[in-house]
């Protein structure tokens, strides 16, 4: 007889249920009450009630433990010192979207060695997430894949669904069901109507495939998540920051009586693929932001060191604190940029 099923899978590994790997790692009474906090606070900022800026800045995504433990503790001294003026949200990514191939992220493989190690990368993760919220800084991620809000999302403050997912299906309906406010993404060939229809769609009640902390397969019925705003990222035609863009997304997101929150993603497109250009775009943003209160943030990708390695390569030879996906800001830059920013923004407190 013939195979029919599971031609093409060469393993499969049984993973903890989500109620075993938070009872492992667990959040405390603290930890949970500055995550409730810290998501009303960016609610407010999303609907206008919070004059702050909001700025998720951090690695491109998390590689190295030690190095991204010492940005966060720099991140969380920096960022109380600027609380009245700056919501500062520490970029804690371990999922990446890959065009093609390529290192999946912290999640996937753990390891960095294509061993794929997704339980170990998991626990990782969550322990990871809970330090830097003892730190009392809040964090930010990407989620990708379906499956790994239920492990995570009690520690996330702010969440994006990306330019490669913003038009999933998939992905609008996990939104709709998840407990913090969210960004999504205009698409990587820069049109925003799909970040609108995106909005639109994890807003309203959906009902989907997924599973509950036990693990088990479930029909999950979402009320809508109504804490959801654009992220202007740049497209294959360029940037998409200037005021002319900004005036555009508002017009036609107004259109469909959406809350005209916007983020501007100062990566990316926007800074055509060259990191240093961030800076420059960081600080038009926040010019514009003085002006235009529908500019709710920004986003910068930002390590201890400047630029990005290459990768796959031995892991004894990556250079400490060096992004080994996008390239990013080095801490000094950040510092002053969020300074600087903080100084701008004193005629509006």
């Amino acid at each position: 007889m013939k195979k029919i099923t599971d031609i093409n899978i060469t393993s499969k590994t049984q993973l903890p249920t989500p109620v075993e790997l938070c009872n492992k790692i667990k959040r405390s009474d603290e930890v949970e009450q500055f995550v409730v906090e810290t998501r009303n606070a960016i609610n407010k900022i999303i609907f206008g009630d919070d004059p702050r800026l909001l700025v998720v800045v951090g690695p491109c995504s998390i590689h190295d433990l030690k190095g991204g433990k010492e940005y966060a503790e720099r991140l969380a001294k920096l960022s109380k010192d600027l609380s009245d003026r700056l919501l500062v949200v520490m970029r804690v990514y371990f999922e990446k979207p890959r065009t093609t191939v390529g290192w999946k992220g912290l999640i996937m493989d753990p390891k960095l060695d294509g061993t794929s190690d997704i339980p170990q990368g998991l626990e990782i993760a969550r322990s990871f997430l809970t330090e830097v919220l003892e730190l009392g800084l809040p964090t930010a991620t990407e989620l990708l894949d379906p499956i790994t809000p239920q492990y995570i999302a009690d520690l996330i403050c702010w969440s994006a669904i990306g330019a490669r997912t913003t038009e999933s299906q998939t992905h609008r309906q996990m939104a709709s069901g998840l407990s913090m406010p969210l960004g999504f993404k205009n698409a990587t060939n820069g049109d925003l109507k799909v970040a609108i229809n995106a909005i639109q769609a994890a807003s309203q009640p959906q009902t989907f495939l997924g599973i509950d902390n036990a693990g088990q397969a479930n029909a999950i019925t979402t009320k809508g998540n109504p804490n959801c705003h654009i992220v202007l990222r740049g497209g294959s035609d360029g940037p998409n920051y200037s005021t002319s863009h900004v005036a555009d997304a508002m017009d036609k997101i107004a259109k469909e009586n959406l809350e005209p929150a916007i983020m501007i993603d100062c990566s990316h497109a926007n800074s055509n693929k060259n990191h240093e250009l961030q800076a420059s775009v960081f600080d038009e943003v926040v010019d514009q932001s003085i002006a235009n209160k529908q500019i709710i943030g920004a986003m910068l990708e930002s390590n201890i060191h400047s630029g990005k390695q290459a990768f796959p390569q031995d892991k004894e030879n990556l250079q400490y604190g060096v992004s080994i996906t996008d390239a990013c800001i080095d801490w000094e830059t950040t510092e002053k940029l969020l300074r600087d920013a903080y100084t701008k923004l004193e005629p509006l407190f």
